[in-house]
């Protein structure tokens, strides 16, 4: 390829149809950041990260399939219609790969941005095996932002924590929920009943649950909470862990 083939790519039309694939895939960023910032607020673990990746990834093959004339510098391939069927396979092996790093203990859930965006990198090499420069650019750019920043503007945005809760209860302790629930609101958090899981080991009780703090800003610290769980006589053990993606 020349030099003059090279610029073919980055003039004119091209550019153009680059445009339109680059104003869909911002587009799909922001509505997909604003639908997670709801999961965000919520406290669970996909935010606005991953729900921004995964509906950018989506415009962006989507929209290229419209522009299959520009495909491969507009060279004539009367079976470009096959390409499809490669980019298919492509996404559902990506999203095979994308869910091996995706890892669940108990309520936490961990993996889920780095799955989207593996599949955005997927996004990403198809739109430079067609030809799509600038707008496979953009779109490493803006992963790259997702995944850098985002995570400071969800933390500076109202919204609610969760905290992945497990207690180990003296033997002969008789935990009432009710009781752990009011001590819990005391500190601003909200036990999320459906989410206990009782296990009885060592002839201990065991309690794991989920315990969402309306507020992040009125709520008690974990470190301050689990102050308050050390001086308890009713606890031989405890852990508290914050439920990311």
């Amino acid at each position: 390829m020349t030099a003059a083939g090279l610029e073919h790519y980055w003039s004119g039309d091209f550019l153009a149809a680059n445009a339109l694939i680059a104003l869909n895939v911002l587009g799909a960023l922001l509505l997909g950041m604003l639908v997670g910032y709801e999961r965000s607020y919520r406290g669970r673990a996909a935010g606005m990260r991953t729900f921004g990746l995964v509906c950018m990834a989506s415009a962006a093959l989507t929209a290229f399939v419209g522009e299959a004339r520009y495909w491969y510098g507009g060279a004539a391939m009367p079976n470009a219609a096959d390409a499809t069927r490669v980019v298919q396979g492509i996404v559902t092996g990506i999203g095979f790969l994308g869910a091996g790093v995706i890892v669940k203990d108990g309520i936490n859930i961990s993996g889920l941005t780095t799955a989207a965006s593996i599949w955005v990198v997927s996004a990403i090499g198809v739109l430079l095996g067609v030809g799509f420069y600038a707008s496979a650019l953009l779109l490493a750019l803006l992963c790259v932002v997702s995944m850098s920043l985002l995570r400071r503007l969800e933390q500076r945005l109202p919204g609610r924590a969760t905290l992945d809760v497990s207690l180990t209860f003296r033997r002969g302790s008789m935990p009432l929920l009710n009781e752990v629930a009011e001590k819990a609101a005391r500190s601003g958090y909200h036990i999320v009943r459906n989410s206990l899981v009782i296990s009885y080991t060592e002839e201990m009780l065991v309690w794991r649950f989920a315990a969402v703090a309306l507020d992040r800003e009125k709520a008690v610290a974990p470190s301050r909470l689990a102050q308050e769980l050390a001086s308890s006589q009713d606890l031989s053990r405890f852990t508290i862990a914050p439920v990311r993606n």
